[in-house]
Parts: C-alpha cells; sequence; structure tokens
C-alpha cells in the first residue's frame, strides 16, 4: 500500500508525535510505501523506516492543543484561531496530501485539524480516510466549543475508520462530537526491542554513553534538549544509595508530577523527572534534594533509563488516552505505578492480568491522591528485590503480549487491506 500519513506536528516529545513516528516505521518495514507530513525539521534524529518525509508549507501559524515552543512556527491555541485561518491552514495542509497521489489511504491524527484536511483531500481525489483520535484535541480544544465539536463531527463522517486508543476515548469521542460509526479500538504501541530490561551496569553505562552526545544547550535555552552536564549529573545520581522512582512526561500542572514530589517526602528514595514544561520552575522549588530534573530526554536515554529505575510513575490528575509512558516502562521491566483513571486505568487492566492477585492493586492509585500514591510506592519499594523483579517480568509480559508497535501497525491496517 502507499499510505500518507499525516501529523501536524513533530516527531518527538509526545505521545502522538512518537505514535506517528512508529508508525512510519513499522508501517514501511512491513513493505508499505509511506509518506510522512509533518512539521519536524529534524528528522534525522528519529527512526522513520523507509518513509519519506515531507514538510507542507503553512506560513508561520501552528494550531495546538497546548502551548508549546516549535522552531520557526507560532504556536497557537487551536480553538483561539477564527475559522478563516483554521481553513486556511487546513486547505494548505490538503494541497500538499493532493501532490502526494495516487495513494491507497489517507491516515491522519487528531479529530481537529486532522480528520478536517483528510477530509479536504478525500472530497478532492476520492481516497479513503482513517482518522486517529488522541484525546489532547477532545479535551483541550473541542469539549465544550460547539462549531469546533460540529467541524468535527462533519469531518468524521466520510472517514471509512475512526481508531481509538481506549475504551475511555472512545467514550470521551462519543461525548464531544456525538455517536460514530465504524470507530475502532486499537491501543497505542511500544517499541518492546527498544525497551527492554537490561543490567544495571550495561544500562548506565549506555546511559551516559548517550548523555555525552547530547547537543550543546548552554543554560537549559531550548526546553526541548536535555540540560546541560547530564552525563555527570545522572553519574552522580546513580552512585548514590536508594531506591529510584522515574517519571516521564510533560512538566504540566494536570500531569500530576506535585502529587508524586509531595509522595516522595520522607521516603528513603530518590527520584528522576524527565520533561519540558511550563509548570517546571514551580516543581524544582517543591522538589527535595534526592530528585533530579534532566530535562527533556529522547527514546535513546529512555530506553537506558528506565530499567534503572525500580518503580515507574504516571500520577496525571487529568484524563489520558492511554499511557504510553507506562507501557515503555512495563517493556523495561519496571513495575508502572499510575494514577487509576481514563486510558491509565486500561494500563493498570492489563498489568493486573500478568500481576500476582495478591499484589495486583499495586498498579494503581487514587487519581489526585498523594497519600494513596505515597502507600503504594511504599509497598513497591518495601518488597525484596527478587519479588520486585517478578513484578517487572510480569509487566513485561503484558506490554508484549497488549502494546507492541508491530501487532499495533498491523491492526491499524486490517480493515484496508481484508
Amino acid at each position: 500500500m502507499r499510505i500518507l500519513l499525516w501529523h501536524g506536528y513533530l516527531l518527538g516529545g509526545t505521545g502522538s508525535n512518537v505514535y506517528t513516528r512508529s508508525l512510519a516505521r513499522e508501517w514501511s518495514r512491513a513493505g508499505h510505501e509511506v509518506v510522512l507530513f509533518c512539521q519536524e525539521r529534524h528528522p534525522e534524529r528519529y527512526d522513520i523506516g523507509t518513509a519519506t518525509l515531507l514538510r507542507p508549507e503553512i506560513g508561520t501559524t501552528l494550531p495546538v492543543f497546548v502551548l508549546d515552543r516549535y522552531e520557526g512556527l507560532e504556536a497557537r491555541l487551536l480553538h483561539e484561531l477564527s475559522r478563516d485561518e483554521l481553513e486556511r491552514y487546513v486547505e494548505l495542509n490538503a494541497e500538499a496530501l493532493r501532490g502526494g497521489f495516487p495513494a491507497d489511504l489517507v491516515f491522519a491524527n487528531h479529530v481537529l485539524p486532522g480528520a478536517a484536511v483528510a477530509a479536504a483531500v478525500a472530497d478532492a481525489v476520492g481516497a479513503p480516510y482513517a482518522v486517529k483520535a488522541h484525546g489532547s484535541e477532545l479535551e483541550y480544544s473541542l469539549r465544550g466549543r460547539p462549531e469546533l465539536e460540529e467541524w468535527g463531527r462533519k469531518s468524521l463522517a466520510g472517514a471509512a475508520a475512526i481508531f481509538v486508543g481506549s475504551e475511555h476515548i472512545r467514550h470521551v469521542l462519543e461525548e464531544v462530537v456525538g455517536p460514530q460509526q465504524r470507530v475502532l479500538e486499537v491501543p497505542p504501541g511500544v517499541d518492546v526491542e527498544a525497551f527492554s530490561p537490561k543490567p544495571r551496569e550495561q544500562a548506565l553505562a549506555l546511559l551516559l554513553e548517550e548523555a555525552r552526545r547530547d547537543p550543546p544547550n548552554p543554560g537549559g535555552a531550548d526546553e526541548r534538549l536535555p540540560d546541560p552536564g547530564g552525563a555527570e549529573r545522572f553519574e552522580a545520581f546513580f552512585s548514590r544509595p536508594g531506591a529510584t522512582v522515574v517519571y516521564v512526561g510533560k512538566l504540566l500542572e494536570n500531569k500530576g508530577v506535585h502529587l508524586l514530589l509531595e509522595a516522595l517526602k520522607g521516603l528513603d528514595a530518590k527520584a528522576v523527572v524527565v520533561g519540558f514544561g511550563d509548570f517546571r520552575p514551580e516543581l524544582e522549588k517543591m522538589a527535595g534534594p534526592n530528585v533530579l530534573f534532566s530535562g527533556a530526554l529522547e527514546h535513546r536515554h529512555l530506553v537506558n533509563l528506565l530499567p534503572l529505575a525500580d518503580v515507574a510513575v504516571t500520577p496525571s490528575i487529568f484524563p489520558e488516552a492511554f499511557g504510553m509512558v507506562a507501557a515503555e516502562a512495563a517493556a523495561a521491566g519496571v513495575p508502572p505505578l499510575v494514577a487509576r483513571h481514563s486510558g491509565l486505568a486500561e494500563i493498570a487492566a492489563g498489568l493486573e492480568r500478568e500481576y500476582p492477585q495478591d499484589q495486583r492493586e499495586l498498579t494503581g492509585f487514587k487519581n489526585g491522591d498523594a497519600g494513596d500514591l505515597r502507600s503504594k510506592l511504599v509497598a513497591l519499594l518495601s518488597l525484596p528485590p527478587a519479588q520486585r523483579e517478578i513484578l517487572g517480568q510480569a509487566a513485561r509480559r503484558a506490554a508484549v503480549a497488549n502494546w507492541s508497535w508491530k501487532t499495533v501497525a498491523e491492526r491499524l491496517l486490517q480493515p484496508f487491506t481484508i
């Protein structure tokens, strides 16, 4: 198949970005001809297989759901742009995709603007299109805004398939844009080859090697790059005794990192907080001396950092479509501990199917409850190392069985290859 894969953003740093580059890699590995449309200016940093990357010319305005910085572009909240501005953006992207025909399938991320882009292409050339609803656009931009909800509903009407990553997002989609036909649930995936258990000494050596390769970032001026001096800071951090807890994700208030910092107070544990975002200054004020902020890290770091952790925590207080970072930790053989709600609860359920019955409650904690998070952390960190390793092995089995990218990529194409 020739697949035109549309994603209006970058290829690193967030779940939908990782999702897109992973599909490009797996579909091209499977022999499909993939053309990836996105705004990534440094594709050499990522493995997209044999996919061709094209960057549509969209001017300077980029509609986003959460404000970030984008090289060469002005990020503006989608719901604050005028309809004329949004339609101009949609048409510029649709024009780029029409230039990629003939093709067998257009696969677009996000209900808006992705489905609107795909629908504009289909109207012109008659190609089938599929849409992946990630949740961020539904919760941050469409919900409660009738004009955008209606536009999303109309844009989805002609889709051959609408994919959701969890039962939670299926419900959110229906709440926001109304009942839809042809909705298929396929969870996001994990690179279970890259994320795998490693001996501590090997993982630390590889992490330090990757950190030494980091590009210069004087004063941490570029929030999308690792903080400077990463190798030295990691080496010092892991030379200290104590169990290690890891958080990976955006540093926004709704990600709940403050709950983790509160839960860690007084515990004999240290923590690595990975990510960037405007809540970082507040989090740094809250953090104790045993917390290391690394800045943004890529998969080349994380595949070696996660095996050094004893527990990986995903404490989001806002609904999540899935919980990719928790699934990646599981693949690395690290017991994840997630807030038990939305798509994260489905991660917990997948883990529970593999955990010993008397330890299944250690997969999740009550949303927004730092006390419950603390008690679960204490329980996990108090386990003998051999018992925690058994949980890590069970987590790995869950990741391989449920969330490998190869399986996910195949399932997404099944409606179009039967």
